[in-house]
């Protein structure tokens, strides 16, 4: 993955203001430059990170564990693709 557009810092800055409630989250957003969605999303996944998400809903450290785990799998799965095909070739050159 890429580097994140925004910040750890800039995305707690912007849910502990989100918390706060003092501003709909629209406005919020707008002032921010960002979308209110960001901004929920973000705030979801602080409660997830502090054990308070939703039954089933992944912490970040879960998140990127997940992802490097499907990127090895991948690995792997062209690697075993590689010998098979391997394999098979010098299993025909055999004869």
């Amino acid at each position: 993955m890429g580097t994140p557009r925004y910040s750890k810092e800039f995305k707690a800055e912007a849910v502990r203001l989100f918390k706060a409630g003092n501003k709909p989250v629209a406005q919020l957003a707008k002032e921010l430059g960002v979308a209110a969605k960001s901004i929920r999303d973000w705030a979801k996944q602080a409660d997830a990170d502090a054990g308070r998400g939703a039954p089933g809903v992944l912490t970040t450290p879960e998140r990127d564990e997940l992802i490097a785990l499907r990127k090895k799998c991948r690995e792997l799965e062209r690697e075993r693709d590689f010998l098979q095909d391997a394999a098979t070739y010098f299993a025909k050159t055999k004869k």
